[in-house]
């Protein structure tokens, strides 16, 4: 069990390392934009799931999304908020706003815990309130310094939040949805490609074979993190993928700050301080309240 404990681990690591080295990809691809790098990710990553799907075996467990309806349209409403949030951040990094797609993935976890108290009822307690309270402080300094609210963040956040309550929602595994989703809009994406090629704006094919290579590597950039996160969640516990969930924004924040060479102002030190705050009370929290509900379970088992 340990072992396996420990492996888990170092899968879900190596799922959130890869995430947070994103930064370094996206640029490889330029001169294409965000819409063309999003539509040629959405189709190769397609393909990608496609032969995924097949040599697991899991052609019915796909089909059966599109016997239920409430999960058909989770996961279309899935596909649309990940493709907001996939063209965001591929834009923020390549327009210089590294530093700020990684607030957006530091300020995920309340927007989801926000998203969960507006949309499904949800009580907060009273750590988490104040957790709460300092993020949004955090968001209107971070408002001043910038001279506008750090749209990327938020669109991220709030994207990528509603993404994840819709596949809570949806209950379906992740390769079968990310092929549905992907597949989906695969046809929207290859349209854009095809307008772009007949317009002569298209970047795909026009530097020779590596490019082309670079364009098909999306798709296997997009399958091989998930993947390690799907086997990550079967081995080790909620509250430690929690946990490794800091590693991707931090590696985009260090990334931004020194390989990108971002300006952190003082502003942006004290929004971003408040965000790490916040984050180390809802942490401490949430371990405390696992606990106490561990705690709980013993003793109710033992009467």
């Amino acid at each position: 069990m340990v072992p396996d404990r420990r492996r888990g681990l170092l899968l879900g690591a190596g799922a959130y390392v890869l995430w947070g080295l994103f930064p370094l990809y996206w640029p490889l691809l330029e001169p294409a934009g965000a819409v063309e790098i999003l539509a040629q990710r959405i189709v190769w990553s397609a393909l990608v799931m496609v032969v995924i799907v097949a040599v697991w075996r899991r052609t019915e467990q796909v089909k059966a999304i599109l016997r239920d309806r409430r999960t058909t349209l989770l996961l279309s409403l899935a596909a649309v908020t990940i493709s907001f949030n996939w063209v965001t951040y591929i834009w923020g990094v390549n327009n210089g706003h590294v530093v700020e797609t990684s607030l957006g993935y530091y300020i995920n976890p309340l927007v989801t815990v926000l998203m969960g108290v507006l949309i499904l009822g949800e009580r907060l307690r009273a750590l988490q309130w104040a957790a709460m309270a300092l993020a949004a402080v955090a968001v209107a300094v971070l408002t001043v310094d910038y001279g506008r609210p750090p749209w990327v963040a938020l669109i991220l956040a709030f994207s990528f939040g509603t993404y994840g309550l819709a596949k809570k929602q949806a209950d379906v595994e992740a390769v079968e949805s990310l092929t549905f989703e992907t597949l989906l809009i695969a046809p929207l994406a290859l349209g854009w490609i095809a307008w772009l090629g007949a317009s002569g704006a298209s970047t795909f094919g026009t530097d020779g074979l590596g490019r082309m290579a670079l364009f098909a590597t999306t798709g296997i950039i997009t399958a091989v993190p998930l993947l390690l996160f799907g086997a990550a969640a079967i081995r080790v516990s909620m509250v430690s993928l929690g946990l490794l969930q800091y590693l991707a924004p931090t590696i985009q924040f260090v990334l931004g700050v020194t390989v990108f060479d971002e300006a952190m102002t003082a502003g942006r030190w004290v929004g971003f301080t408040l965000v790490w705050v916040a984050l180390t009370v809802f942490t401490i929290e949430a371990l405390n309240h696992h606990r106490r509900q561990l705690r709980l379970v013993a003793q109710a088992t033992a009467a």
